[in-house]
């Protein structure tokens, strides 16, 4: 085995975020949809990567109860709904490095339902 070898799962994630990272890129126009998953929240931010800033932000630690599940729905609801209140329509989706099920996609599913594209 290598000494580059990823040993530790989060290597692994932040291998795969950096290589999503080098083709993903956020706009003014459709900003980048970046996700965090913890062991107790999850996370969303709207960036835009040509100025550096975050547009609009939400996390399951502003909902008391539920589910993760549902506080993942919630969190992709509350992030819509910002993006909308900017105008926003279309976005790209940035999963960290984190396997499109459970969570994140109850997360990504809830945010088009709430009118986001991608």
């Amino acid at each position: 085995m290598s000494k580059l070898t990823p040993k530790t799962k989060t290597e692994q994630r932040a291998r795969r975020h950096a290589r999503v990272r080098g083709r993903v890129t956020g706009t003014p126009a459709r900003p980048r949809l970046a996700i965090f998953r913890s062991n107790t929240a999850l996370y969303a931010q709207l960036i835009d990567d040509t100025a550096g800033r975050t547009l609009a932000s939400a996390n399951s630690k502003m909902i008391s109860t539920g589910s993760m599940m549902e506080k993942a729905s919630s969190v992709g609801q509350a992030i819509a709904k910002a993006a909308g209140a900017l105008g926003i329509t279309q976005v790209v989706f940035d999963r960290g490095g984190f396997t499109y099920a459970g969570r994140i996609k109850a997360l990504a599913d809830a945010a088009r339902q709430g009118g986001l594209t991608f």
